[in-house]
């Protein structure tokens, strides 16, 4: 899988784990199974936007606060997996993951 697949797996169990939620909760806020909850931690999942949004809310997060501390900090080849999620979609994804790549760019001006 993808870099960023896996590193937003990792991201979702840590913030999953601080919050002191079983991925069998999780996925019950969110409306997904526990099974695919625990491949998308493992980063065997590419993720729709819309399942990305249905475990940030069950996290009670934005979409942007997910992405905006991925560590390691996302490389810019990664960044280009996640501006290929702009092609057939809807105007409103397109504002959702341009404010994501923002906060991808920011966080790398961060760490240089």
């Amino acid at each position: 899988m993808a870099e960023i697949t896996k590193l937003l797996g990792e991201r979702i169990r840590k913030i999953r784990k601080e919050k002191d939620l079983s991925q069998e909760q999780l996925g019950e806020r969110a409306g997904l199974s526990e099974k695919y909850i625990g491949q998308v931690e493992r980063g065997e999942k590419n993720l729709t936007i819309e399942s990305q949004y249905k475990i940030a809310h069950g996290l009670n997060l934005t979409l942007e606060e997910l992405f905006r501390s991925l560590d390691p900090i996302v490389r810019e080849d990664s960044l280009g997996e996640l501006l290929e999620l702009l092609i057939n979609r809807s105007k409103s994804d397109h504002k959702m993951i341009l404010r994501i790549a923002k906060a991808i760019f920011e966080q790398q001006e961060l760490g240089k």
